[in-house]
């Protein structure tokens, strides 16, 4: 059998480059700020309050989500090869950014994250400051542990490309996502790829990708939100696959992570 590998052609969605045992390779500098979700929409002014807008240098890289006063949830791989320095907080629209939105931010990467191909793609985030909950800032509730997701489908959103290999653009932009039963998924995975038996990470969840709706460049660490909570983390689908894709999204199942995030959240600090 196989693990995800260099020649697979997989990418994880916040760059369209080939990734090595699915390590990130950082958005390159031609890319602008924001994006949109494949065949999604706008999303409301009214909605999405706790989603996070996580940069470098004042450049969008990850999407990201408040799920406390401190702390930010977004997905490990962001942080391979990127000095991820800030958050934007209580904005849809990434051109219109003010110093008050802005969080410098302490990466708290999981201990045990090597790269995606491997999972545990998951990271907090702490802010340098305490976050005013307010109309456009709010958080977000996290599933209970070993949570079965109920739903036929879920929502995602980010500021990711709208096509394989299109820029990012400015507004916040959202879609609905089947869930996918995970031993279907790993059925699809595993017949993918050169004839290999490619094994997917564990502690996952399928959904989209299998339609032309989905994630894509740039959505990389955002919610998969089921019935108000943000159950999953993106992380990664099929190098060159956001048009058409014949494999589901995968992300990072948060249920299978709540006592290291909770230890975290409690005591207020990474270490």
């Amino acid at each position: 059998m196989a693990s995800l590998n260099e020649n697979s052609g997989l990418y994880s969605p916040h760059t369209s480059m080939t990734l090595r045992q699915l390590q990130v390779a950082p958005m390159q500098g031609g890319c602008t700020l924001g994006s949109k979700i494949i065949h999604g929409e706008k999303a409301p002014d009214n909605s999405w309050q706790y989603m996070v807008s996580v940069q470098s240098n004042e450049r969008h890289v990850c999407g990201g989500f408040l799920v406390s006063k401190n702390f930010v949830i977004t997905a490990a791989h962001c942080a391979d090869k990127n000095q991820l320095t800030s958050v934007v907080l209580g904005t849809h629209n990434l051109t219109k950014v003010d110093d008050k939105m802005r969080y410098k931010v302490k990466v708290c990467r999981h201990p045990d994250y090597e790269n995606v191909s491997f999972g545990k793609d998951i990271m907090l985030l702490q802010l340098s400051r305490k976050v005013q909950l307010s109309k456009k800032v709010k958080l977000i509730k996290l599933p209970k542990a070993n949570n079965k997701i109920k739903d036929k489908a879920c929502l995602v959103a980010g500021w990711g490309g709208t096509k394989t290999d299109m820029r990012s653009v400015d507004v916040l932009q959202k879609v609905k996502v089947p869930i996918v039963a995970l031993k279907y998924c790993e059925a699809l995975w595993k017949k993918s790829i050169r004839n290999e038996e490619v094994i997917l990470p564990d502690n996952v969840i399928c959904a989209g990708g299998l339609t032309d709706k989905g994630f894509c460049t740039g959505d990389s660490g955002g919610p998969l939100v089921c019935s108000g909570k943000a159950v999953g983390v993106v992380s990664f689908n099929l190098k060159r696959n956001c048009d058409y894709p014949n494999l589901p999204n995968v992300y990072t199942d948060v249920s299978k992570y709540l006592p290291w995030i909770n230890r975290i959240l409690n005591k207020n600090s990474c270490n």
